[in-house]
């Protein structure tokens, strides 16, 4: 018998390490390297601010969610709220933001595998991609065992920086760097040591470490209890983003101060090597290669989900509406993976500016994605009082704050324009709109 609903199989556990992992990826772990060397110790507070903004995201994903057992994922609140164009649009934006992320990560375990074994990049590379295919096509619960295992790695790794970096602190360590002190946050040209324009450029490189956080929503569908299990997760964001960033960066830039690191590599793999471990780089090697490899998995999750909802809603092609025997959207799958694989061959063709591009590109669609749900939340609370009324996991400060964030995400948008490294990436993601809108409006005219 065919499957047309998919299966609630993930439990507490499951969404709360889903929501941990959408919030410590490769942004954290290497793209913190390339946001310190611009803003310095002052990414403690660009960290902070893009991290609340996320918080009220979610809130207001949340009650979006609880608010209508048959909403999926934030595509259908947006149709509803919104129009269906909002749905098409921010559908097909999502499958896109994750099919760039999951291009970068891809790539980069083909990297990470050639620090142990002399081979061609794009070999290791496929190999993950076919086995996460494997592993996908099973059952959502294997998914969910994936992340709460890739997310143990990540917090361990985290977990042991910040007591190693306590216990340095307290004693006064000393390494090639320097003493160990908090005075190496403000030591070394001051809290801003670039000025403020250097804190601003950061912030692209910033929301793409919490490019994710919203996977939370995107497996609404296939949690059990959602009513308990998603206000759980959400609200302990704030404490995530305390411990895993910001406490995570304090002691980073306590050890090593900010100009005594690279920005082409992982600021972890330098302080383990710095507090004498000798096999330092080997073990944030492995951990950073998880971590790429998650962020796969969580790729291919979200944009085969994000596909099996538009064809659900047709706004794609009939056949990705489809289920195997063990309720995951294979069709869906396999069309994300095939076009993920293209990330072995940008690899080739343009080595260092591929992660980049992909990342900036994904940073500004994913503005759009919980734009979309900001806008959607002020029209809800605006033609649905009574629901917002009766709501069980009301958003704080609405809609106040929601105009808030929104400017805040205009402001990045302008900071990216001015900024010479994101320029070019801001200019080109357009196209990607240009390109949704005219199909939807063809789409629109040849069903009428």
């Amino acid at each position: 018998m065919a499957q047309h609903e998919l299966k609630r199989e993930l439990k507490n556990r499951h969404v709360q390490l889903i929501a941990i992992g959408g919030t410590i990826g490769t942004g954290l772990f290497l793209g913190s390297g390339k946001a310190i060397s611009l803003a310095g110790p002052s990414i403690i507070l660009a960290y902070l601010i893009v991290g609340i903004a996320t918080f009220f995201v979610m809130r207001a994903l949340g009650e979006l969610l609880l608010s209508n057992a048959g909403y999926q994922s934030f595509t259908d609140f947006a149709v509803d709220y919104i129009g269906p164009w909002a749905g098409f649009v921010t559908g097909w934006t999502y499958w896109f933001c994750w099919i760039m992320t999951a291009m970068a990560d891809i790539i980069a375990v083909g990297m990470y595998v050639q620090y142990w074994f002399d081979i061609p990049q794009w070999v290791p590379a496929l190999i993950c991609l076919i086995i996460l295919l494997g592993l996908n096509l099973l059952t959502v619960k294997l998914f969910g065992e994936l992340e709460f295992w890739f997310a143990i790695i990540k917090v361990i790794t985290i977990l042991a920086l910040i007591v190693i970096g306590v216990v340095l602190l307290v004693i006064g360590f000393k390494t090639d760097a320097g003493t160990v002190s908090i005075q190496n946050l403000w030591q070394h040209g001051g809290f801003f040591p670039n000025g403020i324009s250097g804190f601003l450029f950061s912030f692209q490189m910033v929301v793409f470490a919490f490019v994710g956080v919203e996977l939370v929503g995107v497996s609404a569908a296939e949690t059990a209890n959602p009513k308990k299990n998603i206000p759980s997760a959400i609200n302990k964001i704030p404490l995530r983003i305390l411990f895993f960033y910001v406490g995570a960066l304090i002691v980073l830039l306590s050890i090593n101060p900010w100009n005594q690191l690279n920005a082409d590599t992982s600021p972890f793999v330098k302080t383990f090597t710095l507090v004498g471990i000798p096999v330092a780089a080997g073990i944030i090697n492995f951990v950073v290669l998880t971590s790429a490899a998650s962020a796969s998995n969580s790729g291919l999750f979200s944009t085969s989900r994000i596909m099996f909802n538009l064809g659900r809603q047709n706004g794609g092609r009939g056949m990705l509406a489809k289920l195997n025997k063990n309720a995951v959207p294979s069709n869906a799958l396999f069309i994300s993976t095939v076009i993920v694989s293209v990330g072995t061959l940008l690899s080739k063709l343009i080595p260092e500016q591929a992660f980049g591009i992909v990342t900036t590109i994904s940073a500004i669609c994913f503005i759009w994605v919980w734009s979309i749900i900001l806008i959607s939340h002020i029209r809800y609370k605006k033609t649905r009082p009574d629901l917002h009324q009766k709501s069980i996991f009301k958003a704080p400060l609405t809609p106040f704050i929601n105009y808030v964030v929104l400017a805040l995400f205009a402001f990045i948008l302008l900071v990216m324009l001015i900024s010479e490294s994101t320029r070019a990436a801001l200019l080109l993601t357009p196209l990607w709109f240009v390109l949704l809108f005219g199909l939807y409006f063809f789409k629109r005219k040849k069903s009428v």
